[in-house]
C-alpha cells in the first residue's frame, strides 16, 4: 500500500507540483512550503538567541517582558511579504504553523525560552474573525507550541473592541487604537505562569503591548515573553 501511495503521490506532484510559498520555484521531495534555497537566504533576525535586543529594548518601560524576539524582518516587496500575506489574507493556515513549527524549533535551540509554560496568540475580534475564518496567528502558536512542549490557551484571552487596522493608523494613534482593546476572561489560567504570546507582524509593537499588559494586569503572578514571527526593521532602528 505504501508502494501505490508513493506512486499517487509522485504523479500528483508531477501533474500539480507544490510550491515554494516564498519564491514560487517547485518544492523538491523533502522540502515543505519554503525551499531549500530560500530557507538559507531568509532575512532572519537571530534575535531569538539574544536577551538584550531590539524587540526587548522596544518593550522596556512599556511592558516587563521576560525575553522578546522577532523571526524574520519584514521585508517589503518580497517574497517572504508575499507568504505573510499568503495566510494573513488568503486563507494559507497551514503555512502558518509550518512557520510557527520553524521558529519554535531556534526558541527552543535558544534554551532562553525554557521555562514557558503556555503560548497564547495574540486574539482577534469576533467579527475580524468571523469575516477571515481563523486567526492566524492561532496556527503560529500552535506551529511554536508543539516545538517547546507545552500547551496553547486561546480562550484565556480575548478583543473587546474592533478597532480599525493599525497599518491604516499614523504611528503616534496606535497606542491609543489599541487601549483597553484586550481582555482576560480566565485569568486563573494564566496567574503565575510564563506566558508566550505570539503574533504574525510587530511593527511599532503597540497590539502586543496593550495585550501583554493587560495580561500582566489581570493575571496575578504572570510572567510574559512576546514572540512576533516577522518585525519591521525601520520601527525598531534597525539599518536596512
Amino acid at each position: 500500500m505504501s508502494i501505490l501511495n508513493d506512486l499517487v503521490r509522485d504523479v500528483a506532484s508531477l501533474l500539480f507540483p507544490p510550491r515554494c510559498a516564498v519564491c514560487g520555484e517547485p518544492l523538491a521531495r523533502g522540502e515543505r512550503t519554503v525551499c531549500t534555497l530560500c530557507r538559507v537566504t531568509a532575512p532572519l533576525t537571530g534575535y531569538w538567541r539574544e536577551a538584550d535586543n531590539p524587540v526587548v529594548r522596544r518593550c522596556w518601560g512599556m511592558v516587563p517582558v521576560c525575553q522578546a524576539s522577532g523571526f524574520l524582518f519584514f521585508v517589503r516587496a518580497s517574497g517572504w511579504r508575499r507568504l505573510i500575506h499568503s495566510f494573513k489574507y488568503r486563507g494559507a493556515w497551514r503555512t502558518a504553523r509550518e512557520m510557527g513549527a520553524w521558529y519554535g524549533r531556534y526558541l527552543r535551540e535558544s534554551g532562553l525560552y525554557d521555562d514557558v509554560e503556555v503560548v497564547v496568540p495574540l486574539p482577534l475580534h469576533p467579527f475580524k474573525r468571523c469575516r477571515r475564518g481563523y486567526n492566524q496567528s492561532e496556527y503560529i502558536a500552535e506551529g511554536i507550541a508543539a516545538q517547546l512542549g507545552v500547551e496553547v490557551d486561546r480562550r484565556s484571552v480575548s478583543r473587546v473592541r474592533n478597532t480599525a487596522s493599525q497599518a491604516l493608523k499614523p504611528r503616534r494613534e496606535r497606542a491609543g487604537n489599541v487601549e483597553d482593546a484586550f481582555a482576560v476572561c480566565r485569568p486563573e489560567r494564566l496567574a503565575g505562569r510564563h506566558v508566550l504570546l505570539v503574533d504574525d507582524v510587530m511593527t511599532t509593537g503597540s497590539t502586543l503591548l496593550s495585550c501583554a499588559s493587560a495580561i500582566l494586569r489581570d493575571a496575578p503572578g504572570c510572567r510574559i515573553s512576546i514572540a512576533a514571527l516577522a518585525v519591521s526593521q525601520r520601527e525598531l532602528g534597525v539599518k536596512e
